[in-house]
């Protein structure tokens, strides 16, 4: 269950759509593209994004706090574009519903322990 969390979160968080001048953009294509726009004043956030983002694939993945890092990590580039712009450019279904699913299931996964990790200690056996 909690692999199944983590694909679905940071697949919602990957297809977030930006809204450009004539056509969406996932939310994972900004993160990169930015993070090589050399001079952008939002090239270190795009970073801190991508670097939330790659900490879920490390070994240290499931540690809470790494969980938790990660998730703020991947947060800041999110606010930064919410601040950046009128809240008004972000009210269309495709932005919404995947930042909701995101927030919602990376939030559970954090919370959510993980079931087998006492298991070889059930009924007193090791």
């Amino acid at each position: 269950m909690e692999n199944k969390l983590k694909i679905i979160s940071l697949t919602s968080y990957a297809l977030i759509m930006l809204m450009g001048q004539m056509i969406g953009l996932p939310f994972i294509l900004w993160l990169i593209f930015t993070s090589f726009d050399f001079g952008n004043n939002n090239q270190i956030f795009a970073i801190l994004g991508l670097v939330g983002l790659i900490l879920n694939f490390t070994k240290y993945g499931k540690v809470r706090l790494v969980k938790v890092s990660s998730f703020i990590l991947m947060l800041i580039p999110i606010a930064k574009r919410l601040t950046a712009l009128p809240l008004e450019k972000f009210n269309y279904l495709t932005f919404q519903i995947p930042l909701l699913i995101f927030i919602s299931t990376y939030i559970i996964y954090i919370i959510r322990d993980n079931k087998n990790k006492n298991a070889p200690y059930k009924n007193g056996h090791k």
